[in-house]
């Protein structure tokens, strides 16, 4: 009976992958699923929190206020494991301040912070028990977050999805790691196991995945933007400055090399220009999503997709539950077949 014991404890550990991250949400898998604008939905937050990992969604995916309300209740009421979601914290979002109190209400665990400060996120959450995780594609950024009292953060590189940043994941994880305190989470190119095995080596503490989501069962977007995902390389992934002003991660349809992926010269002179810049950022924002909601949720020839370089990591549709298995499985593989003891330094 001992021993039967012992090798059904062995067997739970070898299921797990223990980190500072997974230990501080109590949770099996170092796996964020990304909060994806138009993408992540009540369905992918659940399941992936019930696969292990803990799901996440942005809070503007659901308007009005009431359709966001009644999302976090159907959260709360089909997972009691942790689940989060994505403020903008950019002052241009009015909504931020009701988004954060209806989701400490409804019992989210974890908020990721994106495009301003987020002190009052911070200071909010931390009287509930949440922990914020903020994004930050720099060390600048980092340190402030870390001053405020952020728990973590999300260090975007360079293969992001959406807003991505401009250095290498294999750079910016290790860096972060030797300037911070606190827990890093990865983002961009996370894909496979073999990523997320990478990326705990480089420092990181858990992966931030989101374009290997947008190919799931339970993502709600159109079929071709499932199938745009699958069959992409990272070759097909541009960076553009047309949809929102700053540089997006998009994949290149016809329709993106028609547009173009600078933003036309009067709306660049508006958006820098002291005077008009306030008003002409929102507008720019405004339309822009406007555009990539067309996009992913119907038909469409305007086909504007967000997307990371992980594009080319992704071969087929499965669940979300069946993503983060074959995540984890792979993720096993990869470990158990690097070099050990058999390495020795040379003297």
């Amino acid at each position: 009976m001992e021993q039967e014991s012992s090798a059904r404890g062995a067997a739970e550990n070898m299921s797990e992958i223990p980190t500072e991250f997974t230990k501080l949400f109590g949770i099996r898998y170092p796996i964020i699923g990304a909060p994806m604008f138009l993408v992540s939905n009540v369905e992918m937050v659940v399941a992936i929190s019930e696969a292990g990992g803990i799901g996440t969604f942005p809070a503007l995916n659901y308007r009005p206020l009431e359709e966001y309300q009644r999302a976090l209740v159907a959260i709360a009421s089909r997972t009691k494991k942790p689940w989060g979601v994505n403020i903008i914290v950019n002052k241009s979002n009015s909504r931020q301040g009701d988004d954060l109190r209806l989701a400490l209400d409804a019992g989210a665990k974890l908020f990721v912070t994106s495009l301003g400060s987020p002190a009052q996120v911070i200071r909010e959450a931390h009287k509930n028990g949440a922990k914020v995780f903020c994004d930050v594609t720099n060390l600048e950024h980092a340190l402030k977050v870390q001053d405020l009292g952020a728990d973590g953060v999300i260090a975007v590189g360079a293969g992001a999805g959406g807003h991505a940043g401009p250095v290498s994941p294999i750079v910016l994880v290790p860096w972060l790691k030797e300037k911070l305190k606190i827990p890093i989470v990865a983002a961009g190119g996370f894909a496979s196991g073999r990523t997320i095995a990478a990326a705990l080596a480089l420092g990181a503490s858990a992966v931030h995945i989101g374009t290997r989501f947008i190919a799931s069962t339970e993502a709600g977007v159109d079929p071709a933007y499932k199938k745009a995902v699958v069959d992409a390389t990272p070759e097909d992934i541009v960076m553009t400055t047309r949809i929102s002003g700053t540089p997006a991660a998009v994949i290149k349809t016809p329709y993106v090399e028609k547009l173009g992926t600078d933003l036309p010269l009067a709306l660049k002179i508006l958006k820098d220009h002291p005077l008009t810049k306030k008003y002409a950022v929102p507008l720019i924002h405004f339309l822009g999503m406007r555009q990539l909601e067309e996009a992913a949720l119907k038909p469409s020839w305007k086909t504007v997709w967000s997307a990371g370089q992980s594009v080319g990591l992704v071969h087929e549709i499965m669940s979300c539950e069946q993503i983060v298995t074959s995540l984890v499985e792979e993720y096993f593989a990869t470990v158990s077949s690097l070099p050990t003891s058999s390495c020795r330094r040379s003297s």
